[in-house]
């Protein structure tokens, strides 16, 4: 036999489906008009011509886009090689901070040193420092190259960002998960291995996916250093024309690249936050 819904039920459904319309409907018509007033002030400013032509030239837009989109090409390498590395020594710096025993101070301290003077350090210092300091020093068989010392210090900027994640990932698994598996033969490599780290890691994959956008983003630093990502490529056509429409371009790229992130940052979240209510996560 089917299952056939109440007619108390079917009008709570009815009910609930009538007020998230309504509640959309509202939210869609405050943004709108939120947005038209927006538009119109600003449109009707006096100095607006002056901006659109400046900033808003489509003409300038088609003709800068290209360079800028290579560039960006360069930002995408260092999003994916700087992200892989940066999780490697992220894990592997908040395992040294989770040793246990007065053998392993010295790699508590200096993990703990490391993580707290480069979140401390604000990225564009740490890459000048990179950048200009390194080739200062004249070592042998260190490169010179900006990209790879922009990369350098984007891995140690974020690297102590993301061990602090692995760290409260780590911690945020129960004690009793830790005995449990001594008491049945693990040593603390195997314990880690099998049961902390597969528990941290589903945990904090949220935050870590927020630092991989924040990583992004600061990917255009680099053109500080002379590296022709897509920050620079706008920065060469703006001296090139006096027409800053380039950074305005530049920086949409940067947002479309960012939002997909996001999202993805926010479904990856809801899911988890799903499985937690039904149980599911431990």
């Amino acid at each position: 036999m089917s299952y056939v819904k109440s007619e108390r039920q079917v009008a709570r459904e009815r009910y609930r489906r009538s007020r998230t319309l309504r509640s959309a409907g509202i939210a869609g018509g405050s943004s709108l008009i939120v947005v038209v007033a927006l538009v119109v002030g600003i449109v009707s400013s006096p100095g607006w011509q002056r901006v659109r032509e400046t900033f808003f030239s489509w003409e300038y837009a088609k003709e800068s886009f290209p360079s800028i989109l290579e560039g960006l090409w360069l930002n995408i390498r260092l999003l994916i090689f700087c992200g892989a590395v940066i999780l490697a020594f992220g894990l592997l710096l908040a395992l040294l901070r989770t040793l246990r025993g007065p053998v392993f101070f010295p790699l508590r301290a200096l993990a703990t040193i490391y993580t707290d003077l480069f979140r401390g350090l604000p990225v564009i210092i740490t890459l000048l420092l990179m950048v200009y300091g390194v080739p200062a020093l004249r070592l042998t068989g260190v490169t010179n190259n900006p990209i790879y010392l922009g990369g350098a210090a984007l891995v140690l900027t974020y690297s102590a960002y993301v061990a602090e994640v692995f760290r409260a990932g780590i911690e945020s698994v129960h004690p009793s998960q830790r005995a449990a598996a001594r008491s049945l033969g693990l040593n603390w490599r195997l314990t880690m291995r099998y049961v902390v780290l597969p528990q941290a890691v589903r945990r904090v994959v949220p935050p870590l996916l927020n630092d991989l956008v924040s990583l992004q983003k600061d990917t255009g630093l680099v053109s500080i250093a002379g590296a022709v990502d897509a920050v620079y490529a706008a920065q060469i056509f703006t001296g090139q024309t006096f027409n800053y429409t380039s950074y305005v371009v530049a920086g949409l790229v940067f947002v479309a690249l960012t939002i997909p992130m996001t999202r993805l940052t926010d479904w990856v979240t809801a899911r988890m936050n799903r499985r937690q209510s039904q149980g599911g996560v431990v």
